[in-house]
């Protein structure tokens, strides 16, 4: 079967306001169901909408991102259709002028790199919350209000692959972008998937997967539902265009209803919400306003010599990635962010707590890199003081004093070391000469034991090379 799949997707992302899109309700996750409600959201009669600014700033960011144009001047739509969890009959949309259009993502897969069109992005508000219990369907109306964007692309993805990059990077912009929490599993961030297959190059009928739950999830719902279509099509049957849910448990899309038209909605405009202008002025104050993205951070991490794994560690770790911003540029990166990925985040796991938790601010951790540089400190005595390092505010000289950190320099003394090491382990030193570099480490790690950490790491390494060669 030599068929093309075709993949476009809707993101419907919440975005982190305190209020909701038309109402005063209270934009709150995992709260008290039905405490965050007003008369508005419940669709009483009499009860008229009034439009959150700082929603409208957050989607026009959100569209700068995702380098759309953008619409000045919009005007809301009612998307009329019942169902028990939009008490109006009717969500408030943008359908005829959302507020970004023709935007791109750029996404790589196997080394090569893609663009993903964005159709547009509108301004919309959420709907409540259904929650199924055995025989009972009850309504959370907390959600309903809340202010999302739904984001479409076009019709540019031809694999699971793509699919999961696209929604990846565009999860990563929108976290950066302090749009979004993007909280797949709590519902802050949901995808629907279209999918359609075909010998050519003319797009086949496409199915939509409604409420995929995970980035994982949208992989697989991609794979599974065009192997449905194939086999269909393949026993001579035809697809239809439908909405359908993936179900992990059976690994397979479960048929939910066919698919509505455009017209069933009888999209109008919204008759109590006046036009919206964006001028110049908020557009250029908007830009200004963006924090520094992904692409630029990963720039930074590779013109410091970072390694690609300990860049997505840090891209994936916003708190470690800000914190990385506020390093100087004195301060070596590299062993900067080895110490942040390793020790210190051993630490924080441990104890449950964020970078900005602790008292390590940039400025000790400079001197604690410049300490490792000039090889003052071991790994051993890292580990000692860490402790001291994140929770106090004791300078690193007060830590010095604690700890009685004192180097040892002193030629003799470190030969004296060298020696009694040797004559230990005969056996090792007979290893190395017989061309084992594998002995030298060992009897570093015997000398530096010996010295509990102290000794000076790059004057044993020289000492110890003479003594081996004689």
């Amino acid at each position: 079967m030599n068929y093309k799949t075709t993949v476009g997707i809707e993101v419907h992302c919440e975005l982190k306001t305190n209020a909701k899109m038309f109402s005063t309700g209270r934009n709150g996750y995992g709260e008290v169901a039905n405490s965050n409600i007003t008369l508005l959201d419940l669709g009483y009669p009499g009860t008229l909408p009034t439009i959150n600014h700082g929603a409208i700033l957050l989607a026009l960011r959100a569209a700068l991102i995702l380098n759309c144009h953008i619409n000045q001047q919009m005007h809301f739509d009612r998307k009329n259709y019942f169902y028990p969890d939009l008490p109006k009959g009717y969500q408030i949309t943008q359908a005829r002028t959302p507020i970004g259009v023709d935007g791109y993502v750029e996404i790589e897969v196997d080394g090569k790199e893609k663009r993903i069109g964005i159709h547009d992005i509108h301004i919309e508000e959420d709907t409540a919350k259904s929650v199924h219990a055995g025989d009972h369907s009850l309504l959370d109306f907390n959600r309903a209000g809340v202010p999302l964007i739904e984001i479409v692309t076009e019709p540019d993805m031809n694999s699971k692959e793509e699919a999961m990059a696209y929604v990846t990077k565009l999860r990563e912009l929108l976290l950066y972008g302090n749009i979004s929490d993007c909280k797949i599993e709590e519902g802050s961030m949901r995808c629907d998937v279209n999918v359609s297959v075909s010998k050519n190059d003319i797009l086949g009928v496409r199915t939509e997967i409604k409420n995929v739950g995970s980035i994982s999830n949208v992989g697989l719902a991609i794979e599974k539902e065009a192997q449905r279509q194939m086999t269909v099509l393949e026993q001579g049957g035809f697809i239809e265009e439908e909405t359908r849910r993936f179900d992990e448990h059976k690994m397979e899309t479960i048929l939910m209803r066919k698919k509505e038209t455009g017209n069933d909605y009888r999209y109008f405009p919204e008759p109590d919400i006046p036009y919206l202008y964006i001028t110049e002025e908020e557009i250029d104050r908007t830009k200004k306003e963006i924090p520094v993205l992904p692409n630029e951070r990963r720039k930074q991490y590779q013109e410091a010599g970072i390694s690609q794994i300990n860049q997505d560690k840090l891209i994936q770790n916003r708190a470690l990635s800000d914190y990385m911003l506020t390093l100087s540029n004195h301060c070596n990166l590299v062993i900067a962010s080895n110490l942040l990925l390793g020790d210190v985040s051993a630490y924080l796991n441990k104890e449950h707590k964020e970078i900005t938790d602790t008292k390590l601010y940039p400025e000790k951790l400079t001197e604690v890199v410049k300490k490792i540089e000039t090889k003052e400190w071991t790994s051993k005595i890292l580990k000692e003081v860490l402790p001291d390092l994140l929770e106090t505010d004791l300078t690193i000289e007060e830590i010095i004093t604690k700890h009685q950190i004192t180097k040892i320099d002193d030629d003799d003394t470190l030969k004296q070391m060298i020696e009694k090491v040797m004559q230990e382990n005969e056996t090792s030193v007979v290893d190395y000469k017989n061309g084992h570099s594998n002995a030298f480490k060992y009897l570093m790690g015997q000398i530096m034991k010996e010295s509990k950490g102290k000794a000076n790491p790059a004057k044993v390494n020289d000492l110890l090379k003479e003594e081996l060669e004689k």
